[in-house]
């Protein structure tokens, strides 16, 4: 490791309690290298365990988690469902934990793939104790970065598969960064996994994708980050919707909700949310690269500019896009490489990590535990959970 991460000492980010958070952000690129020869390394396994799971026509797949883990499933829903051509649907625990009988049903073939960084959250058990007492016919892929977790261990191996990501991705600092992009591009590989030995240039570029970054806007996002901005939106759609959702939770949580934060697609954002939009709102683009998604984002940018708004603009995107009146612009890629656009999610949740580690400094807090009175913790506590006893549905 270098002795700078994201322009700073290690010494420096000690003083300012961020040593965790920092370097965490920082690691990612050789992170998602390691992850990916990790799936690499059992994709013979985990092909022989999806492919005994897909042998069911009438299989659903449920994506779930809790708080940032259930957003790496907003992000994969589409891409498993048309790689697998199976209906999925991203569930997060809160939901599957209260009103289970809305989505796990007793004789429907049920694929559960549960994400957890720490696999200790209460709700993250307590869906999988659910699916397994409701149905009759569910199994269970468990992503998790702890092996040591509950999650991780609660499980009878036969007809279930826990894939444990390498150790560095279970973060130690309280917002969830390393985990978040490492866990994402685990989804991703698993849905293309009979693709693998074919995605070596996706594996470089995404990789040189993240260096770039990290060496070219540090600096920028530093400046901006000092900015007296007191609300953050975050656009994106399809895909990078769940990356919006998690940009706008990373900077509430690493600011200790002193930045007040809302996310929305881009066509979404017209209907009433973009009243939020005043002289104090930081507003960050998430593009697609996709040249007919982008006609529509490119048009969400110019009728928010007509609008006069007067708040601080970022786009982040692969390649430069034209004619596009922002004040600052976060392209991914120095070069003419493309990234397939199911990857792209994959780095750019950067420069929102990065931008809210800076904020959280710049309000005078400690990111690795950002929240004053531990009002969040890093595992969440204070959950009661209660027994579940099923009532005859009336139709």
């Amino acid at each position: 490791m270098s002795n700078q991460i994201l322009g700073s000492s290690s010494e420096e980010w000690r003083r300012v309690g961020a040593t965790h958070t920092a370097t965490e952000i920082y690691n990612q690129p050789e992170l998602w290298i390691k992850t990916w020869d990790l799936v690499s390394a059992n994709a013979q396994r985990l092909s022989e365990f999806l492919r005994w799971n897909y042998q069911h026509d009438d299989l659903q797949i449920i994506l779930t988690g809790a708080g940032t883990s259930a957003y790496i499933g907003e992000v994969l829903e589409g891409i498993i469902q048309r790689s697998t051509k199976f209906p999925t649907r991203a569930i997060p625990t809160t939901h599957l934990v209260t009103h289970p009988a809305l989505y796990i049903l007793k004789d429907k073939p049920t694929l559960l793939i549960s994400f957890a960084r720490s696999g200790d959250s209460p709700e993250s058990i307590k869906a999988v104790e659910l699916a397994d007492q409701i149905s009759d016919k569910v199994n269970h892929l468990i992503i998790t970065c702890n092996a040591d977790g509950k999650l991780a261990k609660s499980l009878p191996a036969e007809n279930n598969f826990v894939f444990i990501l390498p150790p560095e991705a279970n973060d130690k600092g309280l917002a969830m960064t390393g985990s978040f992009s490492s866990m994402l591009l685990t989804g991703l590989l698993i849905a293309k996994i009979e693709k693998l030995p074919f995605l070596e240039q996706q594996k470089r570029t995404l990789y040189e994708y993240g260096n770039f970054f990290f060496n070219t806007y540090i600096p920028e996002l530093k400046k901006i980050a000092s900015m007296e901005f007191e609300r953050a939106v975050f656009l994106g759609s399809g895909l990078f919707g769940g990356i919006a959702t998690e940009s706008h939770l990373k900077m509430q949580e690493l600011t200790g909700g002193k930045v007040i934060c809302t996310h929305d697609s881009f066509l979404g954002f017209r209907h009433g949310p973009k009243a939020v939009v005043n002289g104090n709102t930081l507003l960050t683009y998430i593009f697609s690269n996709d040249h007919y998604s982008q006609k529509y984002e490119i048009d969400l940018v110019a009728s928010i500019n007509s609008d006069r708004s007067k708040c601080y603009s970022i786009g982040v995107m692969e390649h430069d896009i034209n004619k596009l009146d922002l004040d600052c612009k976060i392209i991914l890629s120095s070069e003419k490489k493309s990234l397939d656009e199911d990857f792209l999610p994959v780095v750019s949740i950067l420069p929102a990590q990065v931008l809210s580690l800076f904020k959280s400094i710049s309000l005078g807090l400690q990111p690795d535990t950002p929240s004053e009175n531990d009002i969040i913790t890093r595992v969440v506590e204070g959950v009661h959970l209660y027994e579940y006893n099923a009532k005859p549905i009336l139709v």
